[in-house]
């Protein structure tokens, strides 16, 4: 558990993201391990994976905070080509019509990814962003989500010193349709199953703002397991957030050891048993309802674990997985039996590859890619501009 002493050190630190992993992390096997298992529910010790294989199939697409790129990677040899979107690009998500839309320092950047251009920049219409700059805290776009029909695509705004917005871009007229306020550096952004809510995680005001895409109304929902005591000097923040498929209710990671269950409906929560024990980032869930969590690393390496992969069923029982140093975010394949971990990290230690990881074994290996790549998507394979198993990248 982690403690308000924590909170109380971080206040020393004027404004911070997140901790910086100070332990290399431990090698070994992984660990499959029984979470708190909510009632009426089951669970199976490790996720429903087939026989081990090399790689799945699919083209990756990074996003390199550290290059104004986006890398197209092959899984099994690297990088095959980039293409300049903007600076510091952060989330990225592609749509069925093999779009991508890249969140920059500039605006919405949109990638063809069969031709492997970019083909358009759609400008940011809030003020206040500062200059075009890179770094953890530069304005502009963070989260990035698209409408399930894809008719929009929603991006969180980062104001320096205030609280942001999220941007609604036509996705047809590529213009932007609406604006929103939120909470403080939406670091994640999500879309409910039907289209009618769009999520920003608000990392620095402890929240989740919620949008009805029908009437603009929009409304926050405080997630803050540990409390608010240290402000922003806070390390207990929330980063990312899956949209669970069987309901629609929001899943929030902390520390490797709170999984928070957010009712957007009602706004109420319920907290889950983790196990990994280290700080978390980026999160993702498959269509039947595993759930993956990147942990970058210990706040206190005296009692915290190095970083992990958590691969948690929606029963609740996880597999923790050894990561060779921090890293950020998480896509998986169609299938579901390889994970890809952006190595890129909002705070220091990053480094320019991704860790691929067999689900089922729990073998790991690094792969060079991009510069400092923090969010990711998965192409289809049939076709190289057909996206397959969506691969929102969420940067935080």
């Amino acid at each position: 558990m982690k403690r308000l002493a924590l909170a109380a050190t971080a206040v020393a630190v004027l404004v911070t993201g997140c901790a910086t992993s100070t332990r290399a992390p431990g090698g070994g096997d992984a660990r499959d391990t029984p979470a708190s298992t909510p009632a009426g529910t089951g669970g199976s010790g490790r996720p429903d994976a087939p026989a081990t294989r090399a790689d799945a199939d699919g083209t990756l697409l990074v996003a390199d905070f550290g290059a104004d790129t986006v890398s197209f990677v092959d899984p099994a040899k690297g990088v095959t080509d980039t293409v300049e979107v903007g600076r510091a690009p952060y989330g990225l998500v592609v749509g069925d019509d093999g779009r991508a839309w890249v969140a920059t320092a500039e605006g919405v950047a949109v990638v063809d990814t069969a031709a492997r251009e970019r083909t358009a920049l759609v400008p940011y219409r809030t003020g206040g962003l500062g200059p075009v700059t890179g770094g953890e805290y530069r304005g502009g776009g963070m989260g990035i989500a698209l409408a399930p029909d894809g008719r929009h695509a929603y991006v969180g705004v980062n104001v320096p010193g205030g609280d942001g917005t999220l941007e609604t871009v036509d996705t047809r007229t590529l213009r932007v349709t609406g604006t929103a306020d939120v909470g403080r550096r939406p670091f994640d952004v999500d879309v409910s199953r039907d289209g009618r809510e769009v999520y920003a995680t608000d990392h620095d005001s402890f929240d989740v703002t919620v949008l009805d895409t029908g009437s603009g109304a929009t409304r926050r929902i405080e997630v803050a397991p540990y409390g608010t005591e240290g402000g922003l000097g806070s390390w207990l923040k929330p980063h990312y957030t899956a949209v669970r498929p069987s309901d629609g209710k929001l899943l929030l990671p902390f520390e490797g050891e709170k999984l928070v269950v957010v009712d957007p409906a009602t706004g109420r929560s319920q907290v889950e048993r983790m196990t990994a024990n280290t700080h978390q980032h980026g999160v993702t869930v498959t269509p039947d309802g595993t759930l993956f969590a990147v942990g970058t690393g210990p706040i206190d390496p005296a009692e915290d674990e190095g970083p992990s992969l958590t691969v948690r069923t929606k029963g609740g029982r996880e597999k923790v997985i050894p990561l060779d140093g921090p890293h950020e975010d998480v896509a998986v394949s169609a299938d579901g039996r390889t994970a890809y971990v952006t190595g890129g990290f909002t705070r220091d230690g990053f480094w320019d590859g991704i860790t691929v990881v067999d689900v089922d074994s729990g073998h790991t290996r690094r792969l060079a890619a991009g510069r400092r790549p923090l969010g990711i998507a998965v192409l289809a394979p049939e076709t190289p501009g057909t996206p397959g198993t969506p691969g929102q990248a969420r940067q935080g």
